[in-house]
């Protein structure tokens, strides 16, 4: 499940449109990076504040702007002052529990899309809010910490001086969620893994923890189906608006995107039927082990009956018991003792109790 579970409390009772950070931060520091590039140029670095940016408003060259944590309302609220974005579009950027969606505005579009990432387990996935502004010749996106997602982006900017640095801004927002639901299949493959492996251990030796993991493997699941699902609305609001931000030339490429998110959608539910099949096999495991230890013992306690019943029958106390003086009572009661046993258990195997 997501890491994140501060509440919304602290904005009760606020106005709408007001900017408090909602969420877990673990960077406690923003960092903001700049990459400027066209066809023949390309500029990578790191700014100090805000106040830095506001010289690529009105230049030539597509400007990319990454800000990492989310800690710092001022510089958001600053952003908004200088951009013009409206105070509720930067009220969504700072609560980090927004759901997917696209939002057209007049002179720039809004994204929100979920990052998913699993760097040891599998079933402790780390959920991010990735939050992109596209404006006429400037790309914002917001993120909650520092890591490496779009580094992949940035090697195709530096490497690539044709089609990638020719294009406009749609075409930069499209590659920032076209490589986040990238991420999301290396993600699949280690599932499937953890899937099988649970699977196996499942079939052979069921326990607690198997389904514990189960468990934890069905939550996963459901949250990133709730992360990942609402994109394709995303990437359909985007196809049908006609805002002039978005190019014609762009759209098939959003469409590429739109049918690798039905295939993640479509993956996670197999998976999550598969799991909850999971679950039952479980449970019919641990009934049908229940039920063979108390065929068991019930085999047991059947061939015990008789042999009590005689028993109890020679441990009367009569003065006149015949067998009570007979010298060979006892072998001979221990050799019927061992006949009953034997023709139960010949019986029990005949109908195959056994």
């Amino acid at each position: 499940m997501p890491k994140s579970v501060n509440t919304v409390s602290k904005k009760t009772g606020l106005p709408p449109g007001s900017l408090v950070h909602v969420g877990k931060s673990p960077d406690s520091k923003t960092k903001i990076s700049v990459v400027n590039f066209s066809k023949e140029y390309f500029e990578e670095l790191d700014l100090q504040s805000i106040d830095e940016i506001l010289q690529y408003k009105k230049t030539k060259f597509i400007t990319w702007v990454i800000i990492e944590g989310l800690l710092d309302v001022t510089l958001i609220e600053s952003i908004g002052t200088h951009f013009s974005i409206h105070p509720l579009v930067l009220e969504d950027i700072l609560n980090t529990h927004q759901r997917p969606k696209f939002e057209e505005h007049d002179d720039y579009l809004y994204f929100v899309i979920k990052s998913l990432s699993s760097e040891e387990d599998v079933l402790s996935i780390i959920y991010e809010q990735v939050s992109i502004l596209v404006l006429d010749n400037i790309v914002f996106t917001f993120k909650e910490k520092q890591d490496r997602i779009f580094e992949p982006i940035k090697v195709q900017l530096r490497n690539s001086k044709g089609r990638i640095r020719n294009q406009g801004t749609d075409y930069l927002a499209y590659l920032i969620l076209d490589n986040i639901v990238d991420l999301y299949f290396p993600l699949l493959d280690t599932l499937d893994e953890t899937i099988g492996t649970v699977e196996e251990k499942l079939l052979i030796s069921p326990t607690s923890d198997t389904l514990s993991i189960i468990q934890r493997l069905k939550r996963e699941l459901i949250s990133m189906r709730r992360s990942i699902a609402p994109i394709r609305e995303l990437i359909n609001g985007t196809l049908r608006c006609e805002s002039p931000l978005i190019k014609d030339s762009v759209r098939i490429y959003l469409r590429d995107v739109n049918d690798h998110v039905l295939r993640v959608t479509e993956a996670v539910d197999s998976y999550r039927d598969i799991v909850i099949g999971l679950l039952d096999i479980y449970i019919s495991s641990v009934s049908y082990k229940l039920n063979e230890v108390m065929k068991l013992l019930t085999v047991f306690a059947t061939i015990f009956i008789p042999l009590t019943f005689i028993t109890g029958i020679y441990g009367m106390n009569f003065e006149y018991m015949p067998e009570l003086k007979w010298k060979w009572a006892y072998p001979s009661l221990m050799l019927g003792f061992l006949l009953i046993i034997v023709i139960l258990l010949v019986y029990f195997r005949k109908k195959k109790w056994l």
